[in-house]
């Protein structure tokens, strides 16, 4: 039992020491393996590396991946690959003795090359500071080289050019110490003394009075073509106004023609419109003459017609309930007589005589109603057809006279259209501006003339399509008022009558 506790603690102590050797191992390994940044690279010292040259050397140069470094034997350093900007303001001559004060840039790193990161362990590995100072004064040095070699207006043209031979002359004293120059540019030039200012100066006065007289020549030339477009549009304007006076002239002409034209069509269509009127009242008047008169008798007829008939049946119907009620009193007394005979013989020959009497008597009496209702029915249907012929024959006189005097009444309600007729024929001339005749004619005889002819050509319009002469029919009525005139300016005389004939001559 006891040997199996030992043999558990012992393999308890073997399995944690060995534990503590594996966790004591990783953290050595973890110390010992170094892996570079991206922007790095580890120098180890101690450990052999062959070179591009073929050449072996003592310092191993890791990039992009890990190494294990013996920290026993080896010794690493972390060098970074990042750029560095450098800022350089040197003072330089020209080769024509002008003193100018420089500002330039350069971007400088450590090559990646394994032999260009070895020649900058060597220099800069524990003074990292140093690849600023030491590039700054490369590059001074060289910038003032190159200067001296150039006058300021060189310097001043093209400073790329200088800034690519001040890296070109540099760029192998920089790979001697394993620097690469990414860049330099420069990035002013100035002096103190004003050369540069005068330079400017210069140039400036230069470009500015050759912007002067280019600004004035382009005035002059844009002042010219101004002119020339103005007068280009006056010459447009003169032919654009003399062709819309034109234009509006004969636009203001044609519309006072077609004006005219379409009154003068509107008054014939008015024309027609009452002469057709005319004609549809009078076929009214005939056919409304006609129908009232036709109406009337026909109606006068029929209702005497219905009261003789009347009349006869209501006779006709008292003589037979008359008759019927005498027949039942007959037979009524007589089954008395015959029931009483047996009784009465002489008594029922009585009763039958006075009987007999008064039916005789009440035939008689219904008779003469009879007769006295058919005479009255006679007569007054005689009256209203003798009423009836008399309105059908004033009717159909009424229409005769209107017949005859059709053309004096249609002659009479156009002369009443004469002044509106006239009145939109003139209104064909409210747009006239200016009339301009050529003749021995002003323009008042002119119009009046062609007023005339319109009123003319109006009048015979109306003749052809009616038949009415309004020309006569105002030479009547002119006629008749001198006439009248006349007769009312002579003394009366009632011993001498007037001769119309000799009125008429001295008028």
């Amino acid at each position: 039992m006891n040997s199996d506790l030992l043999w558990v603690v012992g393999a308890g102590i073997v399995v944690g020491v060995v534990l503590l050797l594996a966790i004591i191992g990783f953290f050595i390994f973890r110390a010992w393996y170094q892996v570079p940044q991206a922007d790095e690279a580890i120098v180890i010292v101690g450990k052999k590396q062959k070179g591009d040259d073929g050449l072996t050397s003592n310092m191993t140069v890791i990039t992009g991946g890990g190494a294990f470094v013996n920290k026993l034997t080896q010794r690493s350093d972390r060098i970074s690959l990042r750029s560095r900007q450098i800022k350089m303001e040197p003072v330089a001559q020209t080769k024509n003795g002008v003193t100018i004060h420089l500002a330039g840039v350069a971007l400088v790193k450590i090559g990646s090359t394994p032999d260009q990161v070895r020649a900058a362990a060597e220099r800069f590995a524990s003074q990292d500071q140093s690849i600023d100072v030491f590039t700054t004064e490369q590059l001074e040095g060289a910038l003032r080289g190159v200067v001296a070699k150039l006058s300021v207006e060189e310097v001043m043209q093209d400073r790329q050019k200088l800034g690519d031979e001040i890296a070109e002359g540099i760029k192998g004293d920089l790979l001697a110490q394993g620097l690469v120059l990414d860049s330099f540019a420069i990035q002013g030039v100035t002096d103190r003394n004003g050369y540069i200012e005068a330079l400017g100066a210069q140039e400036i006065e230069r470009v500015r009075r050759e912007a002067d007289v280019a600004r004035i020549n382009a005035a002059r030339e844009v002042k010219a073509r101004q002119l020339a477009t103005d007068e280009a549009n006056l010459i447009e304007q003169t032919a654009f106004d003399k062709n819309t006076a034109a234009s509006k002239s004969e636009v203001g002409r044609a519309n006072a023609e077609a004006e005219q034209a379409e009154n003068l069509a509107r008054a014939e269509r008015e024309q027609a419109v009452l002469v057709q009127r005319a004609e549809n009242r009078q076929a009214e008047l005939d056919a409304d003459v006609k129908r009232v008169a036709d109406a009337e008798k026909y109606r006068r007829q029929t209702e005497a017609d219905a009261d003789a008939y009347g009349r006869a049946k209501k006779a006709e119907t008292d003589r037979q309930v008359a008759q019927q009620v005498s027949d039942a009193e007959a037979y009524a007394v007589q089954r008395q007589a015959e029931a009483r005979q047996a009784s009465a013989a002489a008594e029922a020959a009585a009763v039958s005589a006075r009987a007999e009497a008064e039916a005789h008597a009440l035939r008689a009496k219904a008779g003469a109603e009879a007769e006295a209702l058919r005479a009255n029915a006679s007569a007054e249907a005689e009256a209203i057809r003798t009423k009836g012929e008399a309105s059908a024959a004033a009717i159909q006189a009424e229409a005769e006279a209107l017949r005859e005097n059709q053309e004096a009444i249609l002659g009479r309600e156009l002369i009443g259209q004469l002044p509106s007729l006239m009145a939109e024929f003139a209104k064909g001339y409210q747009n006239v501006g200016t009339i301009t005749l050529i003749g021995g004619d002003t323009a008042a005889t002119h119009i009046a003339r062609e007023q005339a002819a319109s009123l003319s050509a109006t009048f015979d319009s109306v003749k052809s399509a009616t038949g009415v002469d309004l020309g006569a029919i105002l030479q009547g009525q002119a006629f008749g008022r001198g006439v009248a005139s006349t007769s009312a300016a002579q003394p009366a005389d009632p011993g001498k009558r007037t001769d119309p004939t000799a009125v008429a001559s001295t008028s």
